[in-house]
């Protein structure tokens, strides 16, 4: 729950941050277009980066999970 509250926010903080500077700041269509596509992969290697740290988390406490369990208990 609280993972997901962080990404929430992660990717709400990225996208508005983002989106000011690239508002804020007088570039033209090309370099304005470069700029929306740098920010998408960037975004896109955080957000699966996090992906991927959960992931080995989650499997880490059920590897624990499992080791605790007694052979034969249902």
């Amino acid at each position: 729950m609280k993972f997901a509250r962080f990404l929430e926010g992660f990717i709400l903080g990225g996208l508005l941050g983002a989106g000011l500077a690239m508002l804020l700041t007088p570039v033209s269509g090309e370099q304005f277009r470069g700029r929306i596509q740098s920010e998408a992969e960037q975004m896109r290697l955080d957000v699966e980066k996090a992906a991927n740290d959960r992931r080995a988390e989650l499997e880490q406490q059920l590897n624990a999970l499992r080791a605790t369990r007694k052979p034969g208990a249902v």
